[in-house]
């Protein structure tokens, strides 16, 4: 009961091709911009914090930051996301140290009459 011809398929085989790093990388950047979105909007509201003064934006900036910090991957730049991470921080603490108050929502003067 021996076989001598190959029980391979040779119309099926396959060769291996690795994959190129760079292709790969670049289309893993691509995928998933929310981080990049996050870091914008969080430097949007943490210069409206800043030069307006305004509370409600230097705490969205904050939490901006944080999606951004929490979405990032390892091969993106940390430099940047630090800066912006501090930017938001310095807003939120410049905001309370001019005006130690705390917010008030804009509805509660609606109420007020």
């Amino acid at each position: 009961m021996q076989q001598n011809s190959d029980p391979r398929r040779s119309n099926r085989i396959v060769r291996y091709k690795p994959l190129d790093p760079t292709a790969n990388q670049q289309q893993a950047v691509s995928e998933d911009p929310l981080p990049e979105y996050m870091n914008v909007l969080g430097m949007i509201f943490s210069m409206c914090g800043l030069m307006i003064r305004m509370k409600w934006c230097s705490w969205l900036a904050l939490v901006c930051s944080c999606i951004s910090f929490a979405n990032t991957r390892t091969s993106d730049d940390a430099k940047q996301i630090v800066s912006s991470f501090m930017l938001s921080v310095s807003a939120v603490v410049m905001s309370y140290l001019q005006n130690p108050s705390p917010i008030i929502p804009p509805w509660v003067t609606l109420f007020q009459s």
